[in-house]
């Protein structure tokens, strides 16, 4: 499998400029999988603008993404925030994959991290269900940033068939070291690989560590 790692930094509140990147990157270097970081689409410290900026199913953002996979023949995961299908007015902090064949998958965050310079428990809803998504005939398990500290979501995805381990993250560099030892015990744990992808820049005084890597 081919994969496109982009540790970028988006432009914070800017969806379609955001998506428009991601569409130039991935029609520039075709992949089987090109992976952006969690909650790329947005910005992470944009707080109650993530409702207005939450994806939907037919937004014209997700439109966007939708015909740069087909053109280019690549799967895109990527961080965004998305809106409750189940209740209105809720959000999610998500990872979406947008398929060459125009199918769109939502892994949800399970563990949202409120402590310290993060708010993501009063900013979005979790789940706690991880499955697995069929990416180019393999089985790819999606993690968000803090679902890594938890050894049962990544349990999940292997159990139910996924071979490689897809982690999307928006860490500070202050939490570099502690992903640098989690990922390879995620990966040894379930004999299989893993994948990460943290942004880097500077976002409301949050400096965000990269470390993306395979």
């Amino acid at each position: 499998m081919r994969l496109l790692l982009a540790e970028l930094a988006p432009v914070p509140g800017t969806p379609e400029s955001n998506a428009q990147r991601i569409a130039s990157i991935v029609r520039a270097a075709p992949a089987d999988l090109a992976v952006f970081p969690e909650l790329y689409l947005s910005g992470y410290r944009v707080g109650d603008r993530f409702h207005r900026l939450a994806l939907t199913p037919r937004d014209p953002v997700t439109e966007t993404l939708r015909g740069a996979a087909a053109a280019s023949r690549t799967a895109i995961l990527v961080g965004a925030p998305v809106a409750s299908t189940e209740r209105a007015g809720e959000v999610h902090n998500a990872a979406v994959a947008i398929l060459p064949s125009g199918e769109v998958h939502v892994q949800v965050k399970r563990y949202l991290p409120t402590f310290g310079p993060f708010e993501e428990g009063s900013l979005f809803t979790p789940t706690d269900t991880s499955h697995p998504i069929a990416v180019g005939g393999r089985s790819i398990g999606p993690e968000i940033c803090y679902d890594v500290f938890f050894p049962e979501v990544s349990r999940d995805l292997a159990l139910a068939g996924a071979e490689l381990l897809v982690a999307i993250s928006a860490a500070p560099v202050t939490s570099r070291r502690l992903f640098e030892r989690l990922l390879p015990a995620r990966a040894i744990e379930n004999a299989v690989p893993v994948v990460y992808v943290n942004r880097v820049g500077v976002e409301d005084g949050i400096v965000f560590g990269g470390g993306t890597g395979a």
